[in-house]
C-alpha cells in the first residue's frame, strides 16, 4: 500500500472531488461524518467535549464534528481561533456559520484575548486546529494554547494529524509545541511521520478513517513509500514448483558464529532452512562443529582454520548467495578476512551484526561491499556505520543517502522496520510485535533473507517479503508464548507458519 505525501494526498482528494462532481464542503461533511461515529461509540452524550478549531480545514472539519454532535444530543464546548493574522478557509467559514444557526450551542469564536477553559482529566479535547497541511512551526498564541492542553490531563482525540506535526519530516520541529494525542482519528491514510518512533509520543493510538477516495487517483499519485502488508507478501511469494530438487532452492554460504557466539550461527542456519533454502553451509571456527551438527543436523559445517573465530573465507563453490555476520566476532583476524572478502568477491552479498561492526572499524570497506548487497543494521549498528543519528526520520534521511552513493538495500530494523533501496524507494514493514525485540531475532532475520535470494527472488523483493514473513512468524509466536516470552527459536521455528498464512491470503 502506498503511503502518500501531504501533496500527494491533496491530489487524491481534489481528484475524488472533480470525478464524483461534489463539493470541498461535501468532502469534509463524509469526513465529519466518520470522526462523529468514531466519537459516539467510544462516549456519552454526558461526556464533557471540548473543541479547539483553528482557521483551516482542519478546524473546518472540528466545526462540522461539533454541529454533528450536538444534533445527537451531545454539548461539545467549541472555540474557533480566527485571530486578527488569520482568515477563516471557506469551509471553515462556512462550517462557523452553520453552528451560529444553532443558538443551543456552546460555541465561542476567538477574535483577539482568550481566556483558557478550565481542563482536567475526565474531559475529552477534540484537536482541530492544523491538519497535515501545515507548512511552518507553530508560533505564538498557538504554542501557549498547546501546551495548556498537553499539560490538562485531558483525553485528546487530534483529527487527521495532532497540530504542529508534520505528515513527513519534522526535523528541528519544537516538540513542546506539538499535541501530544491520545488518539489519533487520522483520514483515509497513514502519513509517513506515523512510522518515526520519536512521533509515537504524539499519536497515541492511530485509526485510519476510510472516505472511499478516488482509487484511480490512488493508482495514478506516485509514491516513493510504500507499507507492505499481507497481501502485498501475498502478491510476491512463488509457489514451490513439485519436480524441484534442493539446487533448484538455493545454496548458502553463512559466516557466522565465534567462540561464545556460536548461536547465532544456529538461529540464522535454521531460519535460511525454514524459510526454503536448499542447501546451507556454514562457515564457523571449529569450536562450532559440534554445536551445528547437533542443533541443525541439516546445515553442512565449514570449518575455519581457527578454533575461536574466522579468519579466512574462501569461496569453494558457486553458492546462490553469501551471508556474513552474525556472531561472527570482530577479532582483528576477522576483520582482516573480511576486507580481503569484500576487495575480491564482486557479487551481491548480504552483511549483518559483526560484519557491519568490522566494517564500522574499517570505514574506507563501506565502498567495497558489492553493488547490489544487502545490510541489515539495527540503530547501533547503523550510526556506528554512518555517524550518530538523534531520530528515525534523520536515520531514514541518511539511509536514502547512502543506498543511493554505495548502491545497497539498507535494511533499518525496528518496530517499522523499512527497507531503503538505491532507487529511492521505501518499503515499510508492518508485521512484527514488541516480543521481538530479543537476542537473536536478526540472527533469524539474516536466515530468511538469504533464503529467499539464494531462491531466486530478486534482492528488493527477497528483502521486503523477509522482513515481513519474519515479522509475522513473531505474531505467531506472540500467539502461543505471548510478546514477553518470545526467544529467537520461536520466531524461526515459525517461519514455515508464516509462509502459511501469507500463500492462504488473497488479495
Amino acid at each position: 500500500m502506498k503511503i502518500f505525501t501531504t501533496d500527494g494526498i491533496r491530489r487524491i482528494e481534489d481528484r475524488t472531488i472533480e470525478q464524483e462532481n461534489i463539493s470541498r464542503l461535501d468532502m469534509m461533511e463524509r469526513a465529519a461524518e466518520a470522526i462523529t461515529y468514531e466519537i459516539v461509540t467510544r462516549w456519552r452524550p454526558t461526556q464533557r467535549i471540548v473543541v479547539f478549531a483553528g482557521p483551516g480545514n482542519n478546524g473546518g472539519d472540528a466545526l462540522a464534528v461539533s454541529r454533528l454532535l450536538a444534533l445527537q444530543g451531545y454539548q461539545p464546548e467549541i472555540y474557533l481561533f480566527n485571530v486578527r493574522s488569520s482568515h477563516l478557509s471557506k469551509c471553515c467559514s462556512t462550517n462557523r456559520d452553520r453552528l451560529a444557526e444553532m443558538p443551543e450551542v456552546n460555541f465561542t469564536e476567538v477574535t483577539d484575548l482568550f481566556n483558557m477553559p478550565e481542563l482536567g482529566p475526565s474531559d475529552v479535547v477534540i484537536d482541530g486546529l492544523f491538519g497535515s497541511g501545515l507548512r511552518e512551526p507553530l508560533k505564538g498564541g498557538y504554542t501557549s494554547l498547546v501546551q495548556f492542553i498537553n499539560q490538562s490531563e485531558a483525553f485528546i482525540v487530534s483529527i487527521d494529524i495532532p497540530s504542529g506535526l508534520f505528515g513527513e519530516w519534522n526535523t528541528g520541529t519544537d516538540q513542546r509545541n506539538i499535541i501530544r494525542a491520545n488518539l489519533t482519528l487520522t483520514l483515509e491514510f497513514r502519513r509517513l511521520a506515523f512510522f518515526f518512533q520519536e512521533n509515537s509520543k504524539f499519536l497515541g493510538q492511530v485509526k485510519v478513517l476510510g472516505l472511499e477516495m478516488s482509487q484511480e487517483a490512488i493508482n495514478a499519485t506516485a509514491s516513493d513509500f510504500y507499507l507492505i502488508e499481507k497481501p502485498d507478501a501475498h502478491g510476491m511469494l512463488r509457489p514451490r514448483d513439485p519436480f524441484s530438487n534442493k539446487y533448484d532452492h538455493g545454496t548458502i554460504l553463512l559466516v557466522a558464529g565465534s567462540y561464545g557466539m556460536m548461536g547465532a550461527a544456529v538461529l540464522a542456519a535454521r531460519a535460511a532452512m525454514r524459510a526454503g533454502a536448499g542447501l546451507v553451509t556454514v562457515h564457523a571456527p571449529r569450536c562450532g562443529y559440534t554445536i551445528m551438527q547437533t542443533a541443525v543436523p541439516e546445515a553442512i559445517f565449514e570449518p575455519d582454520k581457527s578454533e575461536i573465530f574466522t579468519t579466512h573465507i574462501d569461496i569453494n563453490h558457486p553458492y546462490s548467495v553469501v551471508a556474513l555476520g552474525p556472531g561472527m566476532s570482530t577479532a582483528d583476524e576477522t576483520l582482516d578476512a573480511l576486507d580481503q572478502f569484500l576487495k575480491t568477491f564482486r557479487r551481491p552479498c548480504l552483511l549483518d551484526a559483526d560484519a557491519l561492526n568490522c566494517i564500522a572499524r574499517r570505514q574506507m570497506l563501506l565502498r567495497s561491499i558489492p553493488k547490489g548487497s544487502v545490510i541489515t543494521p539495527h540503530p547501533n549498528e547503523f550510526d556506528r556505520l554512518f555517524g550518530q543519528h538523534h531520530s528515525d526520520e534523520e536515520r531514514l534521511k541518511k539511509a536514502l543517502d547512502a543506498s543511493r552513493l554505495y548502491n545497497i538495500t539498507i535494511v533499518l530494523k525496528g518496530h517499522y522496520t523499512m527497507v531503503v533501496r538505491p532507487d529511492g524507494k521505501v518499503y515499510i514493514n508492518s508485521s512484527g510485535n514488541a516480543g521481538m525485540a530479543t537476542a537473536g531475532s536478526g540472527d533469524v532475520l539474516t536466515g530468511v533473507i538469504a533464503a529467499l535470494i539464494a531462491q531466486g527472488y530478486a534482492p528488493d523483493v527477497a528483502v521486503a517479503l523477509g522482513v515481513y514473513l519474519h515479522g509475522l512468524a513473531g505474531d505467531l509466536a506472540a500467539a502461543e508464548h505471548d510478546q514477553n516470552g518470545i526467544i529467537a527459536s520461536d520466531i524461526a521455528n515459525n517461519i514455515g507458519h508464516a509462509f502459511h498464512e501469507v500463500a492462504r491470503t488473497t488479495r
